[in-house]
């Protein structure tokens, strides 16, 4: 089956208020062999029976079927003769005739224009797909019968603005047969040339120069655009042979006096010299014998020659700014994009990493113990997936603490263990949630700014972020001056932001204007988001089955968890169930295509039908202002495995208006062609994304099977119906889940050698202060290691104290520091020691008030102080004692970032509230309610939102029979509610406890 592609050219006039996709994209032109002749010639003559020898035959052999006149009742009653029985069968041929010639119709009419997908002839499927066959191999000799879509031919590859040949630039959408007889004029225009070319060099002798050839960069033909992939594909027999023509090229003075700087921005009527195993000679052309050229091109080509020797060196300002209205920006416009060189030999992460560890020496390999590299190489997707269990790990917390009563449970998640533990190591070392912050503001504030200026949302297809933090917008189309502090990239379809200017912009109360970007690899040091909510049809995957998965768990877990959407629906199919836990409210699991099929033809007409409500043409118009809707929201479809002829056929026709109604569509192949697809992507077995048409080589970013469960595994132990406490968790009923993980002798014979207080003000005791300088890094070290007795991996750790990057060497160094200031215990045991994985932990003798008061509160409620009234009651008292204020309430601005991944700032007041709780029962057993509200005022101090302490403070002070202190308490309680009022709970707590509290807001107020 042919490709099937749409492209179109920017059209010189100026955008429309409503942007469409004009993105150019190449066209490989495809040869006609005389199988195709003979199918075309065979299609002619059925076609020729079918919709003239019918009619005739119908015509002459049997007549007119149907009466004269009007037919009577008697007619009723009539016998059947076969006479009747022929008339009627007549009847019967002459309709579906009629259908089928319409359907004839539609689809030539289709083809011809180019425009849509053939619109359906009622009742008419089989017959409608016979047609469009006959159609399609009619016209296969005609013009490429493939689907033509917008491209992505500048993801790398600019757009000249100052083209002289240009093509209209209509929106075309991907139909099935959407020839246009332009593109086949175009073609057989440029085989005529080529034809001709190879007839004169057959004639002509060898180049002047020896053997050295050189190609001229040809202009659009139809809707083909000159790519060095391609011309390496066609003369060197390997598209990815074109950095050795970039290699021959880069930095020489070209005839419009600028320089090739990027292997894919190349101009019309540049030269390019080929290596010397170039072939292909009808578009070789040499410097002196070039009788199919002008004398000029000649010339050019002979001057350019004579650079052979031209040294490399910067011209980077002239030479891309060299007249050319593509690039009139400036020289502060311009932008470097993402070069395909070979892969650095140390993987990194391409964009600025919090966390990311920048290793300068081979050392950095003896700290890896195996740390998943998918992960660590993916900040964007790391940071999502850290935010969203940590968001997952809190809200566990707050449904077990508000839904327990008595002894509750403990205030800890389940450790991780083996992949898991690896795989969340690996989250925390490659996570960028700074970069996540500054994506999310940046487009926000955009979008806050066009709506200020009355202006649309431009169409973008894609996002780089470079190296350096900047980030470059690819626009469908030119869409004038971007509002500052945005500026003009390399030409008008790239916005550039530099990190600078993102850091100073601050959050925006407006709808996520593009939701559907997602990262699929890095090229060079910049990282590929494509929106995939833009492409205007579908997005094919080709690989093998494993590859194609990974890359497509990666999509959707990012999808899922990106911190710069508002809302999205992700629907997988044919993989992926397992991922539901990531967001249960955004993914969604199919089983087949008849069910895909089913929904999204539903919501595909209800899409079409809110916007013409609305009057928006597309849904980037009704995303912001006032307008803004949850219809709005994007719809990713991943469909991982290749659906059917018949079924491709259906899809495509229904992602024809995807990228307006802002659903895209991502589907699996398996190495063949996929009709309808406007993106052709591929993954490789070496982790390679190739999309040659496109100019792309990513490094992929991908999710492998182990490294999903081990992620899902994280998730789903979070949960509350399967973590401490839950009815499926371990030891649920047992109890065992509420045991800390370290326990603390809390005798008098269990005095550590060294003591650090946490909760509070930072203080150490048993230990020397360290020198000044390094002070507050060691402090924060042993604070880490401290909340984690399980072990810190140390990649973990130096990402958590350079979150910018460190080198090897220096961090070995602070753990040498640290080392010698813990120093060992009595019998010579190290203070700082490495576990059997590699991880670093903390003897016993070095404890936490933290880690006293988790042991304290688990003995008094479910150890000793479970037998023993007054044991109970002195070790609530004593844990209670220790809570000082919040965790490291005096910490350094700046330091300590990596407070944000942990949970404890939600188990802190979770445990001294449960602390405050259970001495307050303990207290009101024996009716002392003065005691009892102590306790609870000392624990508000920590958890002052906690609505359990609230409820218990109410119903001490009603103990006291004191009806002023009870309505004073009331009346303190409603002015911290302030707008939001009070809660339900503690609403109707009031009215049991206080009626008339009302009345007392009331005069308040």
């Amino acid at each position: 089956m042919p490709r099937r592609r749409t492209s179109s050219s920017a059209s010189s006039t100026a955008p429309s208020a409503a942007p469409r996709n004009r993105t150019p994209q190449p066209v490989r032109v495809r040869r006609r062999s005389f199988g195709d002749f003979v199918k075309a010639f065979l299609a002619f003559v059925v076609l020729l029976v079918l919709v003239v020898g019918v009619p005739l035959a119908l015509a002459t052999q049997i007549g007119w079927p149907l009466p004269d006149g009007a037919p009577g009742l008697d007619w009723l009653q009539r016998e059947i003769t076969v006479k009747t029985f022929l008339n009627i069968l007549t009847v019967v041929v002459w309709f579906a005739w009629a259908q089928f010639t319409a359907c004839v119709l539609v689809e030539v009419k289709a083809a011809l224009s180019g425009v849509g997908v053939p619109g359906r002839v009622p009742g008419s499927g089989p017959s409608q797909l016979l047609a469009r066959q006959l159609v399609a191999a009619l016209l296969l000799v005609g013009a490429t019968a493939a689907s033509l879509t917008p491209g992505l031919s500048q993801l790398g590859q600019s757009m000249e603005g100052n083209q002289k040949p240009s093509v209209a630039a209509a929106q075309q959408t991907p139909g099935i047969f959407a020839q246009q007889q332009e593109q086949a004029a175009g073609t057989a225009s440029a085989l005529a040339e080529q034809a001709g070319q190879a007839a004169a060099r057959a004639d002509g002798g060898s180049a002047a120069h020896g053997d050295t050839k050189y190609y001229r960069i040809q202009p659009p033909e139809g809707r083909h655009h000159d790519s060095l992939w391609e011309i390496a594909d066609r003369h060197l027999g390997d598209g990815r042979r074109y950095k050795e023509i970039f290699e021959l090229n880069k930095d020489r003075v070209q005839p419009d006096g600028s320089k090739l700087s990027e292997a894919s921005l190349i101009r019309p009527g540049w030269i390019m010299e080929m290596p010397g195993d170039a072939r292909g000679g009808e578009l070789v052309e040499m410097p002196d014998e070039a009788p199919n050229v002008s004398e000029q091109v000649r010339q050019q080509i002979s001057d350019y020659a004579r650079t052979g020797d031209h040294a490399q060196g910067g011209g980077g300002s002239g030479a891309q700014g060299g007249g050319s209205g593509a690039h009139g920006g400036g020289d502060n416009a311009q932008v470097s994009l993402p070069e395909q060189r070979p892969a650095p030999a140390t993987p990194a992460t391409p964009a600025p990493s919090a966390g990311q560890e920048h290793a300068a020496t081979p050392a950095a390999a003896d700290h890896s113990f195996g740390l998943p590299e998918a992960l660590l190489t993916a900040p964007l997707l790391a940071a999502g997936l850290l935010g969203a269990l940590g968001r997952r790990r809190r809200q566990a917390l707050w449904q077990s603490a508000l839904g327990s009563v008595g002894g509750r449970r403990g205030m800890e998640p389940p450790t991780p263990t083996g992949d898991a533990q690896d795989v969340q190591d690996a989250l925390l070392v490659g996570a960028d949630p700074e970069g996540v912050r500054l994506l999310d503001r940046a487009l926000r504030g955009l979008a806050a700014a066009l709506t200020a200026e009355s202006r649309p949302l431009p169409v973008v297809y894609a996002a780089w972020m470079g190296g350096n933090g900047d980030l470059h917008l690819q626009l469908a189309q030119p869409a004038g001056k971007p509002p500052a502090p945005w500026q003009l990239g390399q030409d008008q379809t790239f916005w550039m932001l530099a990190r600078a200017d993102a850091e100073r912009y601050e959050d925006a109360d407006t709808a996520a204007p593009y939701p559907g970007l997602v990262s699929l690899g890095t090229m060079d040091d910049s990282r590929l988001l494509l929106n995939l909510e833009s492409v205007p049809g579908i997005v094919s995957l080709g690989g093998t089955e494993a590859d194609r998965t990974a890359v497509f768990a990666s999509v959707a877990a990012e999808l899922a968890t990106n911190g710069w959407s508002d809302r999205m629906t992700i629907t997988l199919v044919g993989f992926g169930e397992d991922l539901t836990p990531l967001a249960p409210n955004r993914i969604r699991h199919l089983d087949g295509f008849e069910d895909l099929f089913e929904t999204m033809s539903a919501e595909t007409r209800q899409r079409r039908g809110a916007l013409g409500a609305a009057g928006h043409d597309s849904v980037l118009t009704g995303r912001t202002g006032p307008a803004q809707h949850t219809r709005w929201a994007p719809h990713l479809v991943l469909l991982a495995t290749q659906p059917s002829d018949e079924d491709a056929l259906r899809l495509a026709e229904l992602a024809a208006d995807a990228g307006r109604l802002g659903i895209g569509y991502l589907v699996g192949t398996e190495g063949t062609d996929l009709p309808g697809a406007a993106w052709e992507m591929r993954i490789t077995g070496e982790g390679k994304l190739l999309a040659p048409l496109l100019g792309l080589e990513l490094e992929a970013q991908t999710l492998p099977a182990a490294q999903r469960r081990a992620v899902v595994e994280l998730f789903t132990d979070a949960d509350p119906e399967h973590g401490p406490g839950g009815s499926d968790g371990p030891g649920g009923a047992s109890g065992t889940a509420n045991t800390p993980p370290f326990l603390v002798d809390i005798s008098e014979q269990g005095r550590p050698a060294v003591y650090a207080r946490l909760v509070g003000s930072y203080e150490i005791i048993g230990l020397d202060a360290p020198d000044d300088d390094r002070s507050a890094l060691l402090h924060e070290a042993l604070a880490l290691l401290l909340l984690h007795r399980e072990g810190v991996h140390p990649r973990v750790l130096s990402s958590a104290l350079w979150p910018r990057g460190v080198t090897a060497d220096v961090r070995d160094a602070l753990l040498e520091r640290l080392r010698a200031w813990l120093g060992t215990d009595s019998d010579g045991t190290p203070r700082l020691a490495t576990d059997a994985t590699g991880r670093l932990t903390l003897a016993k003798s070095v404890v936490s008030d933290l880690d006293v008061l988790r042991s304290l509160y688990y003995e008094a409620t479910q150890g000793r102080g479970v037998g023993s009234r007054q044991v109970r009651g002195r070790l609530l008292t004593d844990a209670l004692v220790l809570v000082r204020g919040p965790l490291l309430a005096d910490r350094p601005e700046g330091r300590y970032r990596w407070l944000t991944h942990e949970i404890i700032d939600a188990q802190l007041p979770l445990l001294v509230a449960d602390t405050g709780l259970a001495l307050c029962e303990f207290h009101l057993e024996k009716d002392r309610a003065e005691k009892a509200i102590e306790a609870l005022n000392a624990a508000l101090r920590t958890a002052p939102a906690d609505e359990r302490l609230w409820h218990e403070l109410l119903r001490a002070t009603h103990a006291t029979g004191d009806p002023d202190r009870l309505r004073a308490l009331a009346a303190d309680l409603v002015g911290r509610s302030g707008a939001r009022g009070v809660p339900p709970r503690t609403e109707a707590l009031l009215d049991e406890l206080l009626p008339t509290w009302r009345d007392g807001v009331a005069a308040a107020g």
